[in-house]
């Protein structure tokens, strides 16, 4: 298994302040788009970002064998962590221009850099974050499978970092369209490490004084070795490389429908955003057959999982969400399509599908005990007519980010959540009718109450 982290061997270290006050904010006042009036000065301002979006927020204890491991704000599959977070700052109020990279296990920063950096596709920001990828964090257990998994927590880190920022009165607006290869020579990546995603932050903190105008001072700091053995994936390879050209042509329309079934007005929670956070935690399996939610919880789920993606291709939606309804009061058993247009549900199989959940998301019980489980299919046709083959790249980004989403709303509402990437890909898409115009399956979640994991220390 390799390191869970990334450390820049001999790197200047730069502590963030300790404890940094909490957005008070609900989370569902953050993501219906309310703003935190900005309060924070530059070293407060990123400290209380990173440590609502990346840090480490508990631990589990394996008591067979004594092993303890972190959790962190941001979910990954497997608790594998492929993302990194790096930054770029030119001009953020308190703190000097350069390149750096977030330490989680410290809550610290890496000073890799010194000096002004122009960031390809990304201008007027104080303040740029690069989230990359390690795929081999991901392959050595899942294998050539494991390119879709750091697709997903590229989306799920994005979501943490946009909803943290609103918390804290700034916006986003992230770029999936830049020249990759010319971002990792400007960040001077290691070969095993690829960007993914750029991310400005809108309205971070300003320094009064001019920018450093200067070229850049490169600081040293080795990227530490993850594992004495790399095993290279031919397939992530390819399609990595094959998902590097950007091709912008016509965005077709998505497809709409009705269904039959109206929902009622959203369930509301008022819990503070940045106390629910860190309080996170993807369900080990769902308590079956005894707790249901109400029709009022899972409009507000859908209402969540359909709000606006502020990038550059998030104009165009490429998921579409089908659920498997288990045990939800006023819906009867059956799988769903979603129209989000008219905000209403159109049945397409009834009965009792906790065992087809399971089945379809291989074997895993937790997606039939859970009180729904999703489908998100990708219309990766539609995807690649608008951004050529990276538009690959992009529905499952947008589907990371609806998981994200997917994961607070379910805590705010007092539920729990999990996702799951490990499904039959074609026995899903037979099973829902799907025909290639329609999509593919790009992710499955599970949402219900949660069953008590014992392995939790903090």
């Amino acid at each position: 298994m390799p390191d869970a982290f990334r450390h820049y061997e001999g790197a200047a270290l730069i502590d963030l302040p300790a404890d940094p006050p909490a957005p008070g904010m609900s989370f569902q006042d953050v993501l219906g788009g309310l703003q935190a009036a900005p309060s924070l000065g530059g070293p407060s301002f990123l400290s209380s970002l990173l440590y609502y979006s990346a840090a480490i927020s508990a631990s589990k204890r394996v008591p067979s064998a004594g092993y303890t491991y972190a959790l962190r704000v941001n979910p990954s599959s497997g608790n594998l962590h492929p993302t990194e977070f790096h930054f770029i700052t030119n001009g953020l109020a308190g703190w000097d221009d350069g390149l750096y990279h977030y330490r989680p296990s410290s809550h610290m920063a890496e000073q890799r850099a010194r000096g002004g950096f122009r960031v390809p596709c990304v201008e007027g920001c104080s303040l740029v974050f690069v989230l990359t990828s390690i795929a081999w964090r991901e392959a050595w257990k899942y294998g050539s499978r494991a390119y879709r998994y750091c697709l997903h927590d590229i989306g799920h880190a994005w979501q943490a970092l946009a909803l943290a920022a609103r918390a804290l009165g700034c916006e986003t607006f992230a770029r999936g369209g830049f020249p990759d290869d010319e971002l990792a020579a400007l960040c001077r990546l290691n070969g095993d490490e690829w960007p993914m995603l750029l991310i400005g932050i809108k309205g971070a903190p300003r320094s009064a004084g001019p920018r450093d105008a200067s070229g850049q001072t490169w600081c040293g700091g080795e990227p530490n070795e993850l594992s004495r053995e790399t095993i290279i994936y031919s397939l992530i390879e390819q399609i990595h490389t094959a998902t590097k050209a950007d091709i912008r042509g016509t965005v077709a329309s998505a497809r709409t429908g009705t269904g039959t079934i109206q929902l009622p007005a959203p369930a509301v929670s008022t819990r503070a955003f940045g106390e629910m956070v860190r309080a996170r935690r993807s369900a080990l399996d769902f308590v079956g057959r005894s707790q249901s939610m109400t029709l009022a919880q899972l409009a507000a789920i859908l209402e969540a999982a359909t709000g606006t993606l502020a990038a550059d291709f998030g104009g165009a939606r490429f998921i579409q969400l089908y659920l498997y309804a288990h045990r939800v009061d006023g819906l009867e058993p059956g799988v769903y399509r979603f129209w989000p247009e008219g905000g209403a549900l159109e049945l397409v199989r009834g009965g009792d599908q906790r065992v087809a959940a399971a089945g379809l998301s291989l074997g895993q019980d937790l997606a039939g005990n859970a009180c729904i489980a999703f489908s998100m299919i990708g219309d990766l046709e539609r995807a690649t007519r608008a951004h050529g083959d990276r538009g690959y790249r992009y529905a499952h980004f947008e589907a990371g980010a609806i998981g994200h989403r997917l994961y607070l709303i379910a805590e705010a509402l007092g539920l729990a959540a999990t996702g799951i990437g490990a499904f039959y890909d074609d026995e899903v898409n037979q099973y829902l009718h799907l025909k290639s115009h329609d999509g593919q399956v790009a992710y499955h979640f599970a949402i219900g109450y949660p069953v008590p994991d014992i392995r939790l220390s903090a």
